[in-house]
């Protein structure tokens, strides 16, 4: 059976579950509410087996709907995830691969290539998408795809001026510098609380029509600051040891979100309008602290390690999205901007929206009939992470480190080839001993970067090894 006929089975039995539930009886197109968390690996919350973490709220999405245990991030670190969220496309078919703005490194063995430093306005986002079937779109938080985070009502490339009515943008607190910054350690330090206000207030004002939120906080994100008596109740627990992940400063910034996702999910409840909305909740890369703490996982912010990209991703959706399932199916950020079309009985006509409609896993853990996926990271990070591409097909992962690759593929390390059903921590690099299966996911990798026309890493000319920082 050929691709397209299975997509299209697929989304028949789709629309039929679609059809039973009470969108149908309703004739209302459903709501649509994405929560995304800052830095949060899947570790962090209990519903993924860390009862370090106190989730309640949370993992009330995961036992009303779907926790996705193969959920990614479209890249290690935020600016790109973001934008593969509200385009549907690779980061590395947008140019965005990098937080914004990002850093050079110019010492380093290898050149940053040149990227795009904000989101393109000639690419549509999920707002205007929506908008086309007759959605009202708030977006409430960190936005971190402009120029700058200088926003300004009706500049272009910030929120209000790609499709959504009602903004709050805001950023993480300085660290360091609370009180400038506007943020009490003691009291909503990273606007967990104003933004979760605001999107209700939202939420209350257009529960008549389809509404999409974007709840886009800063927490967990550095720095690391929360109410003092919570973060004793975290440091007073016997499994509280930053080494193994369970940092009690985080503990209390997690369980402040978990609160505040539990008000939004109340206010949906309470309003009647949970039976008619997808909640979704997720992270847009890694645990900043940290490879080791994160097992059964490795790598952390900035890695395409397990640890860097594979992030919590809950869907719930009453009578479509069955309860307390678990899938395995691999899934991805940038397959929202498609499944929220076909919710909104929209068709997606940009030939180079990379992600796929998640109707089939949602609504069965159905297979999406993907190839594979695909990671681009041509920088380096602060955390000493040197620059890396890697694809991930069925059971297996390659990565590919641009420093060793450069000097060829057969220089030690620079292809790392895992199976992840049988190590997910990725310990046992198998490029050795499979290397035939090294050898055809490195071409596709390399077919892959030319068909999205990803930009490749050159000699650093101005290369010191001196002054240049360690990297792995």
């Amino acid at each position: 059976m050929d691709m397209n006929r299975r997509h299209f089975l697929g989304a028949i039995g789709a629309m039929a579950t679609l059809a039973r539930s009470g969108h149908a009886a309703t004739g209302r197109k459903p709501n649509i509410v994405l929560i995304l968390a800052d830095d949060m690996g899947q570790h962090q919350l209990s519903c993924y087996g860390n009862a370090f973490y106190e989730t309640p709220n949370i993992d009330r999405i995961a036992a009303k709907g779907m926790k996705f245990v193969n959920g990614y991030a479209a890249a290690p670190v935020c600016s790109p995830t973001r934008a593969g969220i509200m385009t549907g496309k690779y980061p590395a078919r947008l140019h965005i691969t990098d937080f914004i703005p990002g850093n050079p490194y110019p010492h380093a063995k290898l050149k940053t290539p040149e990227w795009q430093k904000f989101l393109s306005l000639d690419e549509k986002v999920i707002p205007e998408m929506l908008a086309e079937a007759g959605y009202v779109s708030g977006h409430f938080g960190k936005w971190h795809l402009s120029v700058d985070k200088d926003y300004r009502t009706g500049r272009p490339g910030d929120p209000d001026t790609r499709g959504f009515s009602d903004v709050l943008a805001l950023d993480k607190p300085e660290s360091g510098v609370a009180v400038k910054a506007g943020a009490d350690p003691d009291f909503d330090a990273h606007h967990v609380r104003e933004i979760t206000d605001r999107a209700i207030a939202f939420i209350k004002n257009n529960q008549d029509k389809p509404f999409f939120c974007y709840v886009s906080h800063s927490s967990i994100h550095q720095p690391v600051m929360e109410y003092t008596p919570r973060i004793l109740k975290y440091a007073n627990k016997p499994d509280a040891s930053n080494r193994m992940g369970n940092n009690p400063v985080i503990g209390a910034m997690v369980e402040t979100l978990d609160k505040h996702t539990g008000r939004l999910l109340d206010t949906l409840d309470n309003l009647q309008l949970a039976d008619n909305t997808l909640v979704v909740f997720l992270g847009d890369n890694g645990d900043y602290f940290g490879k080791e703490g994160l097992k059964p996982l490795y790598g952390s912010k900035g890695d395409l390690y397990e640890g860097g990209v594979r992030v919590p991703f809950l869907m719930k959706w009453p009578g479509v999205i069955p309860e307390g399932a678990t899938c395995a199916e691999p899934v991805c950020a940038i397959d929202f901007f498609p499944t929220f079309a076909e919710m909104a009985g929209l068709t997606v006509t940009d030939p180079k929206v990379d992600g796929v409609s998640l109707m089939p896993a949602m609504t069965r853990c159905g297979d999406l009939n993907r190839d594979a996926l695909y990671w681009h990271y041509p920088h380096y990070h602060s955390l000493g992470i040197a620059p890396s591409g890697s694809i991930r097909q069925d059971k297996y992962k390659l990565i590919e480190w641009f420093e060793k690759s450069i000097e060829g593929i057969e220089t030690p390390g620079a292809l790392e080839l895992f199976d992840l059903e049988q190590d997910p921590g990725e310990r046992h690099n198998l490029a050795a001993e499979l290397p035939e299966k090294t050898h055809e996911l490195y071409e596709k990798l390399k077919a892959w970067r030319i068909d999205v026309g990803a930009q490749e890493m050159e000699r650093n000319p101005e290369y010191d090894p001196e002054r240049a920082e360690r990297r792995q």
